[in-house]
C-alpha cells in the first residue's frame, strides 16, 4: 500500500511533471522556492485539479484523468499541513479540532478532541482563538486537527519555515514522534537539507516543475546526477563545457584538461571539496563573509566569471587580493546539460 503520484499540471508558463511513489514512510520533496513543491501537494490533496495523470492512495484512486475520477478533498483521507496552518480564525482551539470529527457522534467528538489536545500539550488553550496562540501552538493545533480525521497520508508543506531556531528544533522533535507512530505515507516538502536528513530516509529533488529520481540523501550528496541535485547537495558553481577528442574545455573558467568521457556538451560543477592549493585558476577577491569556521568568498576570475567559494578562515584572503587554487579534477562534477 502506498501513495502513487503521476501527474501533470500547467499554470501559465509553469509545467509540473511529478511521478513518484511513497510507501508507508516519510519521503521528502526537496527544492527551492517556486519549483512546484506546494503545487504538487495541492494536486494530491484535491485543492488543484491536475491536467492529466493518476493519483492513488492505498488502493483507492483519488484522481484519474482517463477514467474521469476526481474525488473531493474531504473524501481523499489526506491530511494537509499548510505553511500558514490554515486554522479557522473564528473558532477556538477545541472547535478547530472538533471540526475534523464531524463524522463522529457529539459526545465522542468532545472526548476524542480532549484526548488529542492532552497528548499534544494543548490543555488550557481549548478556549483560545488562533490569533491568541504562538506559532508553535498554532502548528500543534493544525497537526491535532489533521490526526483527528485519521488520514491515510499526511502532506507537510515547509512545516518549520516560519519558526525561530529554538522553537523549530523543539517542534521537530515532537513531529518526529508523531510521524513514527503514524504508520501511513508522509510527503514532506522542504528546501532545508538538514530537515530532510532528520526526518526522511528517501527524497526526490524537484526543479522547475520536474520531479527527479527517488534516492537517499547520502547517495545524493556523494553522486548527484543532475544540476538540480548538485545544487541541493551544496555545489554553487557551474559552467558549460564540451568534451571533444579526449579534451574537456570550460572556456568561462579557462580550464582545459584531458577527459575520457564521451564527446558532447556538459555542465561542469565545482564543489567546495574540489578546491585545492595550486595556481591553475586565480582571481581577485571581491567580497568575503566569515563565520566561526569558514569564509564565503566571491572570486572574480580573469575571464570575468565569478566563483563562490567556502574557504577555511586560515586560508581566506583579504578583499582586493589575488587568490589562486587548483581544482581537484576527481572531485569535480560532470553533469548532463539542463
Amino acid at each position: 500500500m502506498a501513495l502513487i503520484v503521476d501527474l501533470e499540471k500547467r499554470l501559465g508558463d509553469f509545467h509540473l511533471q511529478a511521478s513518484f511513489r511513497v510507501e508507508h514512510e516519510a519521503l521528502a520533496l526537496l527544492g527551492a522556492s517556486g519549483c512546484g513543491k506546494s503545487v504538487t501537494l495541492k494536486c494530491i490533496a484535491g485543492i488543484l485539479r491536475p491536467d492529466a495523470g493518476h493519483i492513488e492512495l492505498d488502493g483507492t484512486v483519488l484522481f484519474d484523468s482517463a477514467a474521469k475520477i476526481d474525488l473531493p478533498p474531504q473524501q481523499r483521507r489526506v491530511g494537509y499541513l499548510f505553511q500558514n496552518y490554515a486554522l479557522f480564525p473564528h473558532m477556538t482551539v477545541a472547535q478547530n479540532v472538533r471540526a475534523a470529527l464531524r463524522h463522529c457522534p457529539r459526545q465522542e467528538r468532545r472526548q476524542t478532541a480532549q484526548q488529542l489536545m492532552e497528548i499534544f500539550h494543548l490543555t488550557g488553550l481549548e478556549g483560545h482563538y488562533p490569533a491568541q496562540l504562538s506559532g508553535g501552538q498554532q502548528q500543534r493545533v493544525a497537526l491535532v486537527r489533521i490526526l483527528a480525521a485519521k488520514p491515510s497520508a499526511i502532506l507537510l508543506d515547509e512545516p518549520f519555515s516560519a519558526l525561530d531556531a529554538c522553537l523549530k528544533y523543539q517542534l521537530e522533535l515532537e513531529l518526529e514522534a508523531i510521524l513514527e507512530d503514524f504508520g501511513g505515507s508522509v510527503l514532506y516538502v522542504s528546501h532545508d537539507r538538514g530537515e530532510v536528513q532528520r526526518h526522511c530516509r528517501r527524497l526526490a529533488v524537484i526543479d522547475n516543475g520536474l520531479v527527479g529520481r527517488v534516492t537517499t540523501l547520502p547517495s545524493l550528496l556523494a553522486h548527484p546526477v543532475t544540476v538540480a541535485e548538485a545544487r541541493m547537495a551544496g555545489c554553487r558553481n557551474f559552467t558549460a563545457c564540451t568534451i571533444h577528442a579526449g579534451m574537456l574545455k570550460a572556456p568561462a573558467w579557462g580550464l582545459n584538461f584531458p577527459c575520457s568521457k564521451a564527446d558532447g556538451t556538459y555542465t561542469l560543477g565545482l564543489p567546495d571539496g574540489a578546491v585545492a592549493p595550486g595556481d591553475i585558476l586565480q582571481g581577485q577577491v571581491e567580497r568575503s563573509m566569515a563565520d566561526d569556521v569558514t569564509a564565503t568568498t566571491l572570486l572574480r576570475l580573469s575571464t570575468g566569471e565569478t566563483l563562490l567559494l567556502s574557504l577555511p578562515l586560515t586560508q581566506c584572503p583579504s578583499v582586493g587580493s589575488t587568490f589562486s587554487f587548483t581544482p581537484r579534477l576527481e572531485a569535480m562534477l560532470l553533469l548532463p546539460s539542463p
